[in-house]
């Protein structure tokens, strides 16, 4: 860890970066994903297919008409 990357994280709480993946921006939360399956009877492969509009879109439809 060089200087210019630890005395952020000390003084101010910047994390350093890690390497670690950011999840894409419209991906779905986990949440979501547990209901449209467990709940709706999606596949996986049905769910990857949403968008976060869409995904939203067919849990609101089981909610109101129940399919």
């Amino acid at each position: 860890m060089t200087e210019d990357v630890f005395w952020p994280c000390v003084l101010d709480g910047t994390l350093p970066d890690r390497g670690a993946p950011e999840p894409p921006r419209d991906a779905l939360p986990a949440d979501l994903v547990h209901l449209l399956i467990n709940r709706v009877g999606l596949t996986e492969g049905q769910v990857a297919e949403l968008n976060k509009a869409q995904a939203i879109a067919r849990l609101q439809q089981f909610w109101t008409e129940g399919h």
